[in-house]
């Protein structure tokens, strides 16, 4: 069986990521490649559904989305993790963690993001709501060595072909 591929979107909360993700999934339907979305919201649902987002809980969450794209990928499924992992030691666990891997940082300044907020996260931290936004009260480390850089304030589509174009020229599809 063929072993599936990962890639990374990583980005400040609000920086694109989703909706390059989901234009992405448009692209590679249209070429007939399947891939699971592993969407961090989505997961956290499951996996802590009353979410205080501390360090702690942050640690046992990314190691455990790891683990579940990395048993989807064993079993030839390609996966799209869209998911701030603002912390380095995550992202480099995915890409030691696959064979062909491709973290893809979605760069945007967090005044564009904070201006989109569309779940309210940096009202919430600038509010006192919240303590721990990536970006606000808590670091995020960008990555040092991204196989692509695309732009979160230029069109998704657009960005999510760059990213389709650099996948089929590194032979993931």
């Amino acid at each position: 069986m063929r072993q599936g591929w990962a890639v990374w979107l990583t980005g400040l909360p609000a920086s694109g990521k989703s909706t390059i993700a989901a234009q992405l999934l448009k692209i590679l339907a249209g070429a007939g490649v399947g891939a699971q979305v592993l969407e961090s919201d989505a997961v956290r649902r499951v996996l802590t559904p009353a979410p205080t987002y501390s360090p702690q809980e942050r640690e046992t969450f990314y190691t455990s989305l790891v683990y579940i794209g990395g048993l989807l990928a064993d079993n030839g499924v390609n996966v799209v993790f869209d998911a701030t992992a603002n912390r380095l030691r995550w992202r480099d666990a995915a890409r030691l963690r696959f064979s062909s891997f491709m973290e893809v940082y979605v760069e945007t300044p967090l005044e564009v993001c904070a201006s989109r907020d569309p779940k309210g996260i940096y009202r919430a931290a600038a509010s006192g709501e919240a303590r721990y936004v990536p970006g606000a009260q808590d670091e995020y480390e960008p990555p040092t060595r991204p196989e692509l850089k695309l732009d979160g304030r230029l069109n998704p589509a657009v960005e999510a072909e760059r990213l389709y174009e650099e996948m089929v020229a590194r032979g993931f599809v």
